[in-house]
């Protein structure tokens, strides 16, 4: 059997941590033959076939089956041994200490793009058939590597119904979906294509599936696509639309979840979004707190119309206004008071209500305590997670480290914890911090929804020694 020796740079670097090394975002690439058996086993052969050619529709922008986003060439080639690491499992097994790594989660490829199929039939028997291939070639390595169900919600019911199968039948831990669904004009009356965002404004209540995601001790994680929607339609420029994508769907489902009142309403649950990196989710948190301050139900009243003082006005514009200004100042007063009179919205002044949010410190709890973002190891804005002086409240968001393997992003496998240790190099994190990014982030959050998640893998004793730590 091939041998696997770390690299001089790779085995420097674990010499001075003292801690595993856990991967909280990495890739496999499904072995196609025996997914599409898999397919064929639910839907038939001419199910098979249907499957085969839909997948052949989502890389070409000139079909009408799917977004016309330009998609091509992600995975990689020429490096044949990382392509072929990322597609059997037993390879990348014996691969992992050579990587640096200790623990990997692996997030599906094909999935991603099967969880946003419109096609009921097709999208719940893919993703079936995808789980059922997971449990079952990942099944001798689970000590290390722990394969993503993908589930599909179009719906809360199917959502349900997949995570019961894939948690309760198959065995798995850890769940993937998308939070920006596509709907169709006719779906909410909306009379146009919009995205779903699973919180606000979504077509259907979701609350009795996070409350089964809590039953069951299941993060929920979101790896949507932020291609092939808004401004990222391009059929002709891929990296165009792939720039911020990820980011940009991840922000919308954390944008709508937060607004909606989700985590307020499942405070013991936490969420990851994924792939997109800490950036956004520094600026959202910001974002949020800002709007709230000047927003929230009491201090938008100031911006009342009926609190604008016409008298004032009327003799401001009395001894200011001069020339042409002056000629219209009536127009100006009328249209004034006008506003004044104006009606409250009839969906009232609130923007906060839904959200359950009373108070500046409840957003900061919800994105310390519940929410995590899975980083690429060669994003340098990583760093910005940790910056307590410059995030507001002192607050510190849990970055994970994400390795992404598989795919073309990470052209060779063993620079992945490198390229992480270069946060260290840079004298941007400090090795505390870097423990947390790269371990401790990952295990607190998965295990604050189910503290046996790490039983009988190579981990384990790690876990329960940091876990008595922080208890006492």
């Amino acid at each position: 059997m091939r041998r696997f020796d770390p690299k001089q740079k790779v085995r420097a670097i674990r010499e001075k941590l003292d801690h595993p090394i856990v991967d909280a975002d990495g890739h496999q690439i499904e072995f196609m033959p025996l997914v599409i058996e898999q397919v064929g086993h639910l839907l038939g052969d001419a199910g098979a076939r249907h499957f085969v050619e839909y997948m052949s529709s989502v890389a070409d922008p000139t079909t009408d089956t799917h977004s016309r986003a330009r998609v091509f060439w992600g995975l990689p080639e020429e490096n044949t041994l990382d392509r072929m690491t990322s597609t059997l499992p037993r390879l990348l097994y014996n691969r992992l200490d050579a990587l640096g790594l200790d623990y990997a989660l692996l997030y599906p490829t094909i999935g991603l793009t099967m969880m946003g199929c419109a096609e009921t039939e097709l999208r719940q028997a893919a993703c079936r058939a995808l789980n059922n291939y997971y449990s079952e070639v990942y099944d001798d390595y689970r000590d290390r590597l722990e394969p993503v169900a993908v589930i599909p919600c179009f719906s809360p019911q199917e959502a349900i119904a997949e995570l019961d199968y894939a948690v309760c039948e198959l065995g798995l831990k850890s769940i993937v979906m998308s939070g920006v669904i596509p709907r169709s004009a006719d779906d909410g009356g909306t009379g146009r294509p919009w995205i779903d965002t699973l919180g606000h404004g979504s077509l259907h209540d979701y609350d009795p599936f996070w409350a089964r995601c809590l039953d069951l001790g299941i993060v929920p994680a979101f790896h949507g696509l932020g291609y092939g929607w808004g401004t990222r339609v391009s059929s002709d420029n891929y990296v165009y639309n792939h720039i911020g994508s990820f980011g940009a769907a991840q922000e919308a489902v954390c944008r709508s979840l937060v607004m909606g009142g989700v985590p307020q309403r499942f405070p013991d649950l936490p969420f990851a979004f994924l792939e997109g990196g800490t950036a956004w989710g520094c600026q959202l948190y910001a974002d949020l707190l800002g709007h709230y301050e000047k927003r929230n139900k009491d201090a938008v009243q100031r911006f009342d119309p009926k609190r604008f003082d016409l008298e004032l006005c009327r003799e401001l514009v009395s001894e200011f206004a001069d020339k042409s200004i002056a000629d219209k100042s009536e127009d100006y007063l009328n249209g004034a008071a006008i506003m004044r009179g104006a009606p409250v919205d009839v969906q009232g002044v609130d923007d906060f209500a839904e959200s359950r949010i009373e108070s500046a410190e409840d957003i900061t709890r919800i994105f310390e305590n519940q929410f995590h973002f899975g980083c690429e190891a060669d994003d340098p804005m990583n760093a910005l997670a940790f910056d307590r002086k410059l995030l507001p409240h002192g607050a510190r968001l849990n970055a994970m480290f994400a390795s992404d393997i598989g795919h073309w992003d990470v052209p060779d496998m063993t620079d992945v914890l490198p390229e992480a240790w270069e946060l260290v190099e840079h004298d941007h994190l400090g090795l505390d911090e870097f423990a947390d990014f790269t371990c401790f982030n990952a295990i607190r959050m998965l295990t604050n929804a189910n503290p046996d998640f790490f039983a009988d893998t190579v981990i384990d004793g790690v876990v329960k020694k940091n876990t008595a730590t922080s208890q006492t």
